[in-house]
């Protein structure tokens, strides 16, 4: 249950229909691209081209106007007006410059453009079988001290990621469902099919019959950087159609990190704003290609959202939409990432009796019974060194060599253990309690 009271909340659920607010506005930012290409911005720059060719026209109209058809210069001077059909005699085309004519287009609006149709608002609702308490009335559609009902209503977002109908977004978005019906942006209301739900990376594929939807561009996540533009689409607090806009402010943020432990997913942080409802839209990139999932918000904090990278959605839909379920191998530890401060609050906390020599590698913090790690003879203490001959700096690199080596794969380590260096096989598992929804 959310504790809404807590100033560290991670949120992860739709919000419902009936809390609502008032959006706020912010401008759009200069369109520099095309400052950059030499393009029309609010009608006041042209490429040097264009107006030379104006130029030249000009030129032509009072000096062979005057001559040839024996007229004044004041004569010649209407035929010179910037007027459309000018510039299509002129240039053959006026396309070039009408294209980046209005002054509050940007690189935001055509990112969004490439995107927005694709986009669709998730409901939900469960069947709570008697009455509700009030806690929980605003949630089923009607206001505290309503008559008792038996719906549980939310909604969230998504996003068409094939034409014939298959939706990505987030697994809490529809856990536990008894319904999802899906809005799309022609107005269209289709029922909707989980076709598998992944709790461990909150990624859910849902199916509508419907053909020749629109679809997002999908980018690659692995290439995105710190700093660069964040777009965020979805349905926040019902409001559909919402665009935020901020930058990607982090990368590879760890499921611990932000609070959520159960989870495997290196997160992407953003400060555009992401509210309930938000949950499993698109966050774009500044060519409006899909680069991550909007999933969770901190409470009581302002600019810290995070999205599922593509990458990681996609290869985890593939999986959802061709087995209904996914298998995700673990080991059993508890780990963190050495460094000289770290390792000296170790040595001096008196509620560990974990000692460590090293400054860098990955200590052990703990080891689960019966876990592979256990069987594998890794010990709380141990400093992983190297892994598969590779040096190990960052415990996500860990958790993303269990992922390549699959369920039965071998992973072999090289542990530093007091004074000897120790070389240990560990066969990651299926990591147990997997309960998708």
């Amino acid at each position: 249950m959310i504790d809404c009271d807590r100033s560290d909340q991670i949120f992860l659920v739709p919000k419902p229909l009936e809390e609502m607010q008032a959006p706020s506005y912010s401008p759009n930012p200069p369109d520099w691209e095309n400052l950059k290409g030499g393009k029309s911005l609010g009608g006041l720059i042209f490429g040097w081209h264009q107006f030379l060719k104006i130029a030249l026209a000009m030129v032509a109209s009072l000096f062979l106007g005057g001559w040839i058809g024996g007229g004044s210069v004041a004569q010649a001077a209407p035929s010179t007006h910037f007027t459309k059909g000018n510039l299509a005699a002129i240039d053959g085309s006026v396309s070039e410059l009408e294209e980046d004519s209005d002054p509050e287009t940007s690189f935001i609006t055509r990112a969004v453009e490439r995107s927005e149709e694709a986009v669709v608002q998730v409901n939900v609702s469960r069947n709570l079988g008697g009455n509700i308490p009030d806690i929980f009335r605003p949630f089923a559609g009607g206001p505290m001290g309503a008559s008792p009902g038996r719906v549980l209503q939310g909604l969230g977002s998504g996003f068409v990621i094939n034409s014939d109908g298959l939706i990505l977004t987030n697994a809490h978005v529809v856990s536990q469902a008894d319904r999802v019906t899906v809005t799309l942006q022609d107005g269209r209301i289709l029922e909707g099919e989980v076709l598998g739900a992944d709790p461990v990376t909150d990624v859910a594929v849902i199916q509508v019959q419907a053909e020749n939807l629109p679809v997002v561009t999908v980018g690659n996540s692995d290439k995105v950087r710190q700093g660069q533009w964040a777009i965020a689409i979805g349905n926040p607090l019902g409001l559909q159609e919402t665009v935020t806009v901020g930058v990607i402010s982090g990368t590879e943020r760890s499921s611990m990190a932000i609070g959520v432990p159960d989870k495997q997913v290196g997160f992407l942080q953003t400060d555009a704003a992401i509210n309930p409802g938000n949950s499993g839209g698109p966050l774009l990139n500044s060519k409006g290609e899909v680069i991550g999932v909007n999933t969770a918000i901190i409470g009581g904090a302002q600019g810290l959202g995070f999205a599922i990278p593509i990458n990681t959605a996609e290869a985890i839909a593939e999986q959802l939409i061709a087995e209904g379920k996914v298998e995700h191998p673990y080991i059993g530890v508890q780990m963190v990432a050495l460094n000289p401060t770290i390792a000296q609050q170790i040595n001096q906390s008196p509620n560990t009796n974990i000692r460590v020599e090293q400054e860098e590698g990955i200590l052990v913090l703990d080891v689960a019974r019966g876990a592979p790690a256990a069987k594998a003879g890794l010990r709380s203490g141990d400093v992983i060194q190297a892994i598969n001959g590779q040096p190990i700096h960052e415990a996500p690199e860990i958790q993303r060599i269990i992922n390549e080596a699959g369920v039965g794969g071998k992973v072999e380590m090289n542990v530093a253990r007091g004074d000897r260096t120790v070389a240990l096989t560990v066969k990651p598992e299926t990591l147990p309690n997997q309960h998708s929804s």
